[in-house]
C-alpha cells in the first residue's frame, strides 16, 4: 500500500493547535513532527525552548526528557529483543531473570506480559524514597512487595516497568543505559540517551519544584527515575523530535517487512490485550485505539503516534510540565494528533 503523507490542511491544523497552546501559557514552546515510513518528514514549531534559553526556538535537534516515553522508546524494544534471542520468555514470572532472591516475592511472580500490557497486580504507588535505608537490592525490595491487586486488570503501573529495567540489565550483564544507547545507535538515534545532560540553550528545562530554587534542567524530571541516578525503565530518557522520528520511521519500515524480528514484535504488541476504556485498549506497552494506532505519552509534554497500516507517525516534544499540569493543558493538540493520525 502505497504510504501517503498528512496533507497540507492536517498540517495547518496541527500548527494552529501548536500555536495555541503556547499562546495560552501551556508551554513555553514545541515541536511537531510528522512523516512517513520512507522517511518523509514535515516538522512544525512554536514558542521557545524556555525563557533560561533566551529567544531560542525549539527545532529538531532539542534534547527533551521524555519521561514515560522511556518505556516505548527504551524498554519495549530491548525486551522484544531479549525475546526474539530467546532471553526471556513473556509468560515467565519476572524473577526468573533477576538475581536470585529466597523467602517469599509476591511481585516477582507477575509475568513480562503482564507488566507490558499493565495487567500485573502491582502496587501503583512507587516510592523508592521508601525504602532509603535498607540493606536488600532494589529488584528484591520490590519483588517482596504484596500485590495490589489480582493480575489481569489494567491499572497503569510504573514499577512493573523499573523490574523489566533491572531484569534487562541483569540477563544480559550491562547497565540499562549502555544497553540502550548500543540499540539508538543502531538505529541512527545519535542524540538518544539517559540523563543527565548538561545544560544548555538546546535542552528543555523542565519544572520548578520548590520556589526559588534551580529549575530541573538536564536531570530526570521523575522522582523515583532520579533516585536510581537518572536510568531506569519507566522514565530518565532525554530524545530529540527527530530522533524519535528516526525511530518510528525504523518501527514502520519493519512493519511492512515481512519475517523480521523487529516487525514481529510491532505486530504482536499491536494485539489488544486489556481494555483501558471504550475504545482504547493497552497492547505490549502501547495504547491501542481504532485503526490499528498505537500511542504513548510522556508526563512531561511529550507523545508517539503510529500509524503501521498507513505508514504514518506524528511526534509531539514540549515541556509542558514546565508549567504545571502537561496532561491536562496540552491535551487538545494530543487530541488532534490522535484524531489526524486516525484518518486514513
Amino acid at each position: 500500500m502505497p504510504v501517503t503523507p498528512l496533507s497540507s490542511a492536517d498540517h495547518a491544523r496541527l500548527q494552529a493547535a501548536l500555536d495555541d497552546i503556547v499562546n495560552d501559557g501551556a508551554t513555553p514552546g514545541g515541536v511537531v513532527v510528522t512523516g512517513t515510513a520512507d522517511g518523509r518528514r514535515r516538522t512544525l514549531t512554536a514558542g521557545v525552548i524556555a525563557p533560561e534559553a533566551g529567544e531560542q526556538a525549539p527545532a529538531e535537534g532539542t534534547l527533551y526528557d521524555i519521561a514515560s516515553l522511556t518505556k516505548v522508546v527504551a524498554t519495549w524494544p530491548l525486551v522484544g529483543r531479549a525475546v526474539a534471542d530467546g532471553l526471556l520468555d513473556l509468560d515467565a514470572p519476572v524473577r526468573d531473570v533477576l538475581p536470585a532472591m529466597t523467602g517469599e516475592a509476591p511481585s516477582g511472580q507477575v509475568t513480562f506480559r503482564q507488566i507490558l500490557a499493565h495487567t500485573s497486580g502491582l502496587r501503583a504507588s512507587t516510592r523508592l524514597d521508601h525504602y532509603r535505608g535498607t540493606d536488600r537490592p532494589l529488584h528484591e525490595l520490590l519483588c517482596r512487595e504484596p500485590l495490589e491487586d489480582t493480575p489481569g486488570r489494567h491499572r497503569y503501573i510504573n514499577r512493573g516497568f523499573i523490574l523489566l529495567g533491572l531484569a534487562l540489565a541483569h540477563v544480559h550483564g550491562q547497565p540499562l543505559d549502555v544497553l540502550a544507547a548500543s540499540m539508538w545507535r543502531e538505529m541512527g538515534m545519535a542524540a538518544t540517551t539517559f540523563g543527565p545532560v548538561g545544560r544548555g540553550p538546546a535542552v528543555a528545562p523542565t519544572e520548578q519544584r520548590l520556589p526559588g530554587a534551580p529549575r530541573i534542567w538536564g536531570s530526570v524530571h521523575d522522582e523515583n527515575a532520579a533516585l536510581m541516578g537518572g536510568v531506569a525503565g519507566h522514565a530518565g530518557v532525554f530524545s530529540t523530535p527527530a530522533d524519535l522520528a528516526t525511530y518510528a520511521e525504523t518501527l514502520l519500515a519493519a512493519y511492512q517487512q515481512d519475517h523480521n524480528a523487529r516487525g514481529d514484535w510491532v505486530r504482536a504488541s499491536l494485539t489488544p490485550h486489556a481494555p483501558i476504556e471504550p475504545g482504547l485498549d493497552r497492547g505490549l506497552a502501547w495504547i491501542l485505539a481504532p485503526g490499528q494506532i498505537a500511542y504513548h505519552h510522556g508526563f512531561t509534554g511529550t507523545s508517539l503516534y503510529l500509524a503501521p497500516e498507513t505508514g504514518r507517525y506524528i511526534a509531539i516534544c514540549t515541556n509542558a510540565v514546565y508549567n504545571g499540569n502537561a496532561r491536562t493543558r496540552i491535551a487538545p493538540l494530543r487530541a488532534l494528533a490522535l484524531k489526524t493520525i486516525s484518518t486514513v
